[in-house]
């Protein structure tokens, strides 16, 4: 007892020492590694990214606003908080947390456009980060093979692109499901807008050119030995600029343009919903809401949010990290995936008392926020500061945006994320991917997100399994006197395919008469389980009752010593498949 006591003390005296060392602050606190190394150079850069993202942040937030199906303050309530948390705790300098298209998507889904689950939902998603980090369960999300994904995020795309309609076609009263507000906005288009049409139209083949000319690479025809002549530098400066902050531009000048005609009592298109201004109430999320004139609380309110608590903070997860690395290893540094849960849990939950709704990684704006030249996560700051001065001053003004314009943002937005592309690559490579693929893509848009994934997940794990449990083998036959059968297996051989190795070392030498002799070519096999080895014992003891030899051939050494710890009668192992025929044709030699 003494002995174990002491383990104990010195173990938490070992945990303690490493909790409260400069490298265990530095893991935990990043700023601390990089702060001290801040200078005015670094906060050039990430005032101008900041200020970039800021701008790019305030339209996307009012227009996923719309389609989390939630007062439009309430994405940028989403916007600021987890800007300031992550530069204390994140570990990417190009990541920026807040509102997001699939994140909005399933929060309409969950919250069903009430702003006390969306807030709780916020929370919740915070607390399952959080805890997922602590535990380094992040590798949960890698059971979501990339067909999932990518047939997931395609389904998303179209029904937030389609659920966008009625605000191009000035539509009222269009339900939410996929397939009713595709029959609701044929039915309607009678009714349609013909101003909101019109507006929402042009806004769209703007924000597509201005994107083009933001891409476009300027200099593919040009000689890399001419230097650009200042007039050039600042157009393309110019156009970057432009093209970078294209919805803040669009929804900034169609406002204008609609609040003249407002004030001058001429009114054609559908105007946003009034926002209040200021800044959000601080404050612990209501687990209660008024809904049908009685109070919503308790298990009841839990059981409104179902499956959103676990599924919806996975997918920002998967968000997160995925975004995060591919920026890392685009700009050459790394990202700890375990910090990175940590401190997107941690602005999920700080920022529920803030009145946000679930937040992740923005794939635009951190792009935005790359090229744009941020230095250090502390470029979030300023984007975040811009967000509070917007909703301190300019909030009135929002009621004059045509939601015409928000619905051009938004489908022009999210139009990159199908990825249409993947489907001849999936086809030509491996076509059961791309049969995941599809029917998670169907799944998600006519089950709904929580069941396309689970589908997705489970058509993918099926096909996994069904790899394990017929492992790919091919049998050669060895021209000579007696005829050897040589069985390959291409990869490590599971309990699944105890079955199936049987069977097929039966059929490769006692199919029928004469029997053959049989080598297993273990050349490309690194792992066995207790069941595969108690099926090659069952194999060795069936060719030894019919007098034939089965062998096995180029064994590593720990797989060796596994089978003969298992005591199997007759086995024999040979370095080669040259030295076990040799084997054979000897033992049939003397036996002749």
């Amino acid at each position: 007892m003494a002995a174990v006591l002491r383990k104990c003390k010195r173990n938490g005296v070992k945990l303690v020492q490493q909790t409260c060392s400069v490298r265990f602050l530095k893991k935990r606190l990043p700023i601390v590694g990089w702060l001290p190394k801040y200078n005015l150079e670094k906060f050039q850069g990430d005032l101008i990214a900041g200020l970039t993202v800021g701008l790019t942040v305030i339209p996307q937030g009012l227009a996923y606003a719309a389609v989390a199906e939630l007062p439009l303050q309430y994405g940028l309530y989403s916007a600021f908080m987890g800007c300031f948390i992550y530069c204390l705790f994140g570990t990417s300098k190009d990541v920026t947390l807040g509102p997001t298209a699939i994140i909005s998507l399933m929060t309409a889904e969950y919250a069903k456009g009430e702003p006390t689950l969306a807030i709780a939902l916020c929370l919740c998603a915070g607390l399952v980060q959080f805890t997922m980090g602590v535990l380094q369960l992040g590798f949960l999300v890698n059971f979501m093979a990339f067909p999932v994904i990518s047939g997931y995020m395609s389904a998303a795309a179209v029904i937030i692109g389609c659920g966008q309609l009625k605000l191009i076609f000035g539509l009222k009263n269009v339900r939410r499901e996929f397939i009713w507000n595709i029959y609701d906005t044929f039915r309607k288009i009678p009714e349609t807008n013909h101003w909101d049409l019109t507006l929402g139209i042009i806004s769209f083949v703007i924000l597509l050119i201005m994107k083009w000319l933001k891409d476009r690479n300027w200099d593919k025809n040009r000689d890399p030995f001419t230097p650009l002549t200042t007039r050039q530098r600042v157009g393309r400066k110019a156009i970057w600029l432009i093209g970078t902050g294209r919805n803040a531009l669009i929804v900034i000048v169609t406002t204008i343009f609609a609040g003249v005609l407002f004030s001058n009592n001429i009114r054609p298109f559908t105007m946003t919903k009034d926002v209040p201004p200021g800044f959000p109430d601080v404050g612990p999320p209501s687990f209660s809401y008024e809904h049908n004139n009685r109070t919503v609380e308790g298990e009841e309110f839990f059981s409104h949010l179902g499956a959103g608590i676990a599924v919806l903070p996975l997918i920002a997860i998967l968000e997160t990290i995925a975004y995060g690395k591919a920026f890392a290893s685009r700009n050459k540094y790394r990202i700890d995936a375990t910090q990175e849960l940590l401190a997107l849990g941690i602005a999920n939950i700080v920022s529920s008392f803030f009145g946000s709704y679930p937040m992740s990684c923005s794939c635009s704006r951190t792009a935005i926020n790359s090229t744009s030249g941020v230095r250090t996560p502390l470029g979030g700051i300023f984007a975040g500061l811009l967000v509070i001065l917007a909703l301190a001053f300019i909030m009135p003004y929002f009621q004059y945006i045509p939601s015409a314009v928000l619905g051009a943002v938004i489908i022009a937005s999210v139009i990159n994320m199908f990825e249409y592309q993947v489907i001849p690559k999936q086809w030509r490579i491996h076509k059961p991917d791309l049969l995941v693929w599809i029917v998670c893509f169907l799944c998600v848009l006519f089950l709904g997100i929580q069941f396309g994934i689970l589908v997705g997940v489970g058509l993918g794990l099926i096909i996994e399994l069904y790899g394990l449990a017929k492992p790919g083998t091919k049998v050669d036959t060895i021209d000579c006197c007696p005829k050897i059968a040589v069985v390959r297996f291409d990869k490590g051989l599971s309990f699944p395919a105890s079955d199936f190795i049987v069977t097929t070392i039966h059929d490769a030498g006692l199919d029928e008469p004469p029997y053959k002799p049989v080598i297993l070519d273990f050349a490309h096999v690194s792992h066995l389980d207790f069941s595969v080895i108690r099926s090659l014992a069952l194999s060795v003891e069936e060719y030894g009752t019919n007098n034939t030899p089965l062998y096995f051939a180029c064994v590593n050494r720990d797989l060796e010593g596994k089978l003969k710890k298992a005591s199997i009668k007759n086995l024999q192992c040979f370095p080669t498949v040259q030295l076990a025929t040799e084997a054979i044709l000897g033992k049939t030699y003397n036996d002749s």
